[in-house]
């Protein structure tokens, strides 16, 4: 039987966050794992008059194709995929892992050509998703891999998961479109405004929002959501940030990463563990060096570090900023075959001014 907690995170991806419409083509990919919530996805598309596509992979296919493929077969980009990002109407991917680990022994170089040739697919992805002609969204099933990655059992992961989106109350929808009203305020406050200043125990950065909007993360690319965010304006970052959460970038852990930015870019970076991978991915494209997202996390059901950015960005008290591909949706200009959130603590001391004015404490918005 499955688990209502499913089946409301189904209904509200269809409903709230996809909406889907009678007629639309709704791709839904996970591995095999996540079979649960695929099949909960199909029956609410089914409902809402929609056309599911169920996309099943094998949980270790993707580590298998970087081990035992050659270059050209590493570049090579599926047809399928492509077909999705060009016609489908919808786009639902699902975290399902079975080893989070599975691509760690990949080389940083080999995982550099599979970047630099799925970026073309990526810009179009964006392309679509900026124009209005595909909806995303990605959310996570829970599986024992991740799980034990977050140090839960199973059975506390799910807990941790459906409150996260909510989908442990009666009426998630009610409590997403509360989350969507507050940040929208908090967006609608911050247009206009030009320079934002970090400051604390993990940072001391500037950054130019001039002419760049935030945007809100309420639930409708990604559940859970909760966040605020804008790709800052490229050559305008300086100064100095450490990222005291891991920072795991397709199944690898850097760990203790300190960047310094100049005119923009980073001209030095330091890491405890994984510095080597951490150089290769800054040297996968020119982009790779320059900042494509500013962040602020407002999910405070999200109240621990788990290892998976599609929670952990989202955690209160925190802040993120990913080097690589930026949002052409509200003028980012940052191109590159990477997009890589790295996460800071912000709840002991840390500050945010915009223009001057205060607007962040320690987790707490001011304004």
């Amino acid at each position: 039987m499955t688990d209502i907690r499913t089946e409301r995170l189904a209904e509200l991806i269809v409903e709230y966050s996809v909406k889907v419409q009678p007629g639309e083509r709704i791709a839904i990919t996970g591995t095999t794992l996540s079979e649960p919530l695929m099949l909960a996805l199909q029956s609410s598309v089914l409902k809402a008059g929609g056309h599911p596509h169920l996309i099943a992979a094998f949980p270790e296919a993707d580590a298998r194709l970087m081990r035992e493929a050659d270059d050209d077969q590493i570049a090579y980009v599926n047809p399928y995929l492509k077909m999705v990002i060009e016609e489908f109407d919808s786009f639902i991917q699902i975290a399902s892992d079975g080893n989070t680990r599975r691509l760690s022994s990949v080389t940083p170089a080999r995982q550099g050509l599979r970047a630099r040739s799925m970026a073309p697919i990526y810009k179009r992805y964006s392309e679509r998703l900026n124009a209005g002609e595909l909806r995303i969204l990605i959310t996570l099933f829970p599986t024992q891999a991740l799980a034990q990655e977050a140090e839960m059992s199973l059975g506390e992961f799910e807990d941790f998961v459906y409150a996260a989106t909510f989908c442990d109350t009666p009426d998630p929808v009610l409590s997403w479109n509360r989350i969507h009203d507050e940040q929208q305020r908090l967006v609608d406050w911050l247009k206009g405004h030009q320079l934002v200043e970090v400051r604390g125990p993990n940072a001391c950065l500037k950054l130019s929002i001039e002419g760049r909007d935030f945007l809100n993360a309420d639930g409708t690319l990604n559940m859970p959501s909760g966040e605020i965010y804008t790709s800052p304006v490229e050559e305008s970052v300086e100064g100095w940030v450490r990222f005291d959460y891991p920072c795991i970038y397709r199944g690898t852990v850097v760990t203790g990463v300190e960047l310094t930015f100049e005119a923009g870019k980073v001209i030095e970076a330091r890491a405890e563990k994984g510095e080597s991978f951490l150089h290769q991915m800054l040297d996968v494209d020119e982009g790779a060096r320059f900042v494509g997202e500013f962040a602020i996390g407002t999910n405070k059901r999200i109240d621990r570090f788990i290892g998976n950015m599609l929670f952990d960005e989202k955690m209160g008290d925190t802040i993120h900023m990913a080097l690589g591909n930026g949002f052409s949706k509200i003028g980012g200009k940052n191109t590159s075959g990477i997009h890589w959130d790295m996460l800071s603590d912000m709840c002991d001391g840390g500050q945010i001014f915009v223009d001057g004015e205060q607007f962040y404490e320690s987790g707490e918005f001011l304004i």
